[in-house]
């Protein structure tokens, strides 16, 4: 093999893993999320941005509010997960930057001062962090089941602000019985990459 990842860790994050839709009901302690985030923080994005936030759905009536805005074939299994992230872009993570690119200060008002800027840059690496999430939740030993079959204006509104654009929901536990759908195909090395 030329990846230096031995082959159990390889499965538990990409091969054996798939999308998780039972869980069993063992809860997802504040110490293994801690733990999650801990690792995938440190994930690369563009300038060191960080708008990724996450939004823990614990308590029974936030999860009621949050299951009429989710499509109809997502209500069941993110009632019963045993937790539910919100996963949003922050669209104004500009104001982190002096600190979290220190050798590039002046990048906050050079590139993020108009709003749309900052709402693309915000989504993209938003988006590169939710993955690197996903991928940890796997680590921990644990599925995920990201969704983006929801209301997500009503989800913005429910549990948001005007500054943080939804992404996606992601059920997070132990799989429970029946959990994946059959492994669906994948493009090949030939049909994706090109050398020029």
């Amino acid at each position: 093999m030329s990846l230096v990842l031995d082959s159990a860790a390889q499965d538990l994050l990409f091969r054996e893993a798939r999308t998780a839709n039972s869980f069993t009901d063992e809860p997802v302690t504040e110490e293994q999320v801690q733990a999650i985030y801990d690792l995938v923080k440190y994930g690369p994005t563009a300038f060191n941005q960080t708008p990724l936030r996450i939004t823990l759905v614990r308590s029974a009536e936030a999860r009621e509010r949050l299951v009429q805005h989710m499509a109809e074939g997502n209500q069941a299994k993110t009632a019963a997960a045993p937790l539910v992230a919100i996963l949003s872009a922050d669209n104004e993570f500009h104001e982190e930057l002096p600190a979290l690119f220190p050798a590039f200060p002046q990048a906050k008002d050079l590139f993020f001062s108009e709003r749309a800027a900052r709402e693309n840059a915000a989504g993209l690496n938003a988006a590169l962090q939710a993955a690197y999430f996903i991928v940890g939740v796997r680590a921990a030993g644990l599925a995920a089941g990201p969704m983006t079959g929801f209301d997500f204006e009503g989800v913005r509104k429910e549990f948001l602000d005007d500054d943080h654009t939804p992404l996606m929901v992601v059920n997070i536990g132990k799989p429970g019985p029946d959990a994946w759908y059959p492994r669906s195909p994948r493009l090949e090395f030939d049909q994706v990459i090109t050398t020029v």
